[in-house]
């Protein structure tokens, strides 16, 4: 019953965040017309703003929020680590060094965009487990191995920036803080409807994840193939991590966050996929009404805004489980 009153109570403040985006002051804009879009009661100019402008960002928000959120979700399940997020094994830089790549080598657009960060998502995916396979996926190694390889291709970026064309070098680092700006139907429908796709996939994984999380020797005993399910987790979580590189930048610490925010509201050690979703959904979506509204009319990189809450929320999850240890 909890489960189900924390998803409603979400679902509810998603939809009241997802209203307040599209009606953000600006522009004449106030919540009368911003209804009056959405209904088709008002024309002109506030339904452009609305519907052509507005509604790209705020559907592409809660796409990529669920997606982080999932993915996170997903590869916690598979290091049994809490801080076992794409964004800290080194994915996320990973899927960022191929959109790079990409760049540099003239194929600047979606397409190439989303190519190159599978394609480096996949390559990071890759050597952590050719350096941290021994006779079974450990978590601890992935995730030892994966902080090293990210502090790498961290490096390696910022050297790549440097040797492109200025212009399209800027941009790759302006995007690179990760940012919703400029999305409109034209990339976001299509870049939305293929997450939702894979974001169902992913959904479906629930009750293997819920034989997993027994231990491996017990989920070995009741028929799931241990090795296999983590590679598909891997897999899938990469896709994940990949697709949302591509579409708005790397984000940081949406991922980590959301399913231990998920699990706080549920108050359990496990919960849905879905609810998860939902968190990583709502915190992406204030995060970007943030980072239009703190320094208006300036709009910060909503990479930049994730990056100060994670931060903070990182200090106070380490000090709590320093507290717990003790």
């Amino acid at each position: 019953m909890r489960v189900k009153i924390v998803a409603a109570a979400l679902t509810l403040v998603l939809l009241v965040l997802a209203f307040g985006a599209l009606a953000l002051p600006g522009a004449g804009m106030s919540l009368a017309k911003a209804w009056g879009a959405l209904v088709g009661t008002e024309l002109g100019l506030a339904r452009t703003i609305v519907l052509q402008w507005r509604a790209p960002r705020v559907f592409i928000a809660i796409i990529v929020g669920a997606a982080l959120a999932v993915s996170g979700s997903l590869f916690q399940a598979l290091t049994r680590n809490p801080l076992g997020s794409p964004d800290i094994i080194g994915f996320s830089s990973g899927a960022y060094t191929g959109v790079i790549c990409a760049i540099v080598l003239g194929y600047s657009g979606f397409s190439g965009q989303i190519l190159g960060a599978l394609a480096g998502g996949l390559a990071t995916a890759v050597i952590v487990l050719a350096l941290s396979l021994r006779t079974r996926i450990d978590g601890l190694r992935i995730i030892l191995v994966g902080l090293g390889l990210s502090a790498m291709l961290s490096a390696f970026n910022r050297w790549l920036i440097t040797r492109g064309e200025l212009e399209a070098m800027m941009s790759a680092a302006s995007w690179g803080a990760g940012s919703l700006n400029g999305i409109r139907w034209p990339v976001a429908l299509p870049a939305g409807s293929c997450l939702a796709l894979v974001l169902v996939g992913a959904l479906l994984l629930r009750r293997q994840l819920d034989v997993l999380a027994l231990g491996d020797d017990t989920a070995h005993g009741l028929g799931l193939n241990v090795n296999r399910f983590k590679v598909l987790l891997l897999v899938v979580g990469i896709v994940l991590i990949a697709a949302t590189t591509a579409v708005a930048g790397p984000i940081s610490f949406v991922a980590l966050a959301a399913p231990h925010v998920a699990q706080g509201l549920n108050r359990a050690n496990r919960t849905p996929l879905w609810t998860t979703a939902l968190v990583g959904s709502c915190l992406l979506l204030a995060a970007d009404i943030i980072a239009q509204r703190a320094f208006h009319p300036t709009t910060l990189p909503v990479g930049l805004v994730t990056v100060v809450i994670g931060g903070c929320y990182l200090l106070c999850f380490i000090a709590t489980s320093a507290r717990k240890f003790s």
